[in-house]
């Protein structure tokens, strides 16, 4: 048995493939997980439990099947769907986490995160996160009508799109300092995070020698990918572009 890890699917109804890799995921190798984790933006944008996509419907189905099988599944918010709430949640079997999480994976002290909060030199984005976080914030936009919201995400899409075509690679990285504070307050030996679309394993040599790792998670633009844990392994899987979707 292992612990499955995703993120950045960035689902919407026009990705049909994607879709379809994390239906087959779900219905295929996470029915023998210990448990399944999606650490954020699992959704290209989220404007409410109450205006969710066929997509959503189609990824709440099958998430609920999986924990009723026995799997649970636990949600991460991303900084594309950080408005997920209850709601949905319940309908899709989630259990919600807060931003950042420490667990014992197979004896291993673990910080789980989606990694946006990392990339603390990007401060244009860091000041943004922390204006949606707030509840009134959020109270405000959920309040607005649904096609306001809507228009909302899309101008948030063209931001961001804007913003990534003018900022350099480096300042929307993670911050090393920022990653060495988060392993020395947790006292973790491996971190596992998404956001950046940098898939790959950072290893670090703490002040007192210790040896410790960051794994970043793929996105699933190309191909779905998901990372197996268990007691003796630290794996990522493709799942291949090629599969039809369901």
């Amino acid at each position: 048995m292992a612990t499955l890890f995703i993120s950045d699917l960035h689902l919407e109804d026009s990705r049909s493939a994607a879709t379809g890799w994390l239906l087959g995921l779900l219905s295929g190798p996470a029915r023998t997980a210990d448990a399944v984790y999606i650490l954020g933006d699992l959704f290209e944008y989220w404007i409410g439990d109450d205006a969710f996509s066929e997509t959503a419907r189609r990824v709440a189905q099958a998430t609920s099947s999986l924990v009723t099988a026995g799997v649970p599944c636990y949600f991460l918010r991303g900084n594309r769907d950080f408005l997920l709430g209850e709601a949905y949640a319940t309908q899709a079997g989630f259990t919600l986490l807060p931003d950042l999480l420490s667990v014992d994976l197979y004896g291993t002290p673990t910080l789980l995160l989606h990694g946006d909060s990392l990339c603390t030199d990007d401060t244009a984005y860091q000041a943004f996160r922390q204006q949606s976080r707030r509840p009134e914030w959020q109270a405000h936009i959920l309040a607005l009508p649904v096609e306001e919201r809507l228009q909302l995400a899309q101008n948030a899409r063209d931001t961001s799109a804007t913003h990534t075509g003018s900022v350099s690679a480096e300042i929307m990285d993670v911050n090393e300092s920022a990653v060495r504070e988060a392993f020395r307050r947790h006292g973790a030996k491996r971190m596992i995070h998404g956001h950046t679309h940098r898939p790959a394993t950072h290893r670090y040599v703490m002040e007192d020698g210790s040896l410790v790792e960051r794994i970043v998670l793929a996105d699933w633009y190309t191909a779905g990918s998901y990372l197996v844990v268990d007691a003796n392994r630290v794996e990522s899987i493709t799942i291949s572009n090629k599969n039809r979707p369901l």
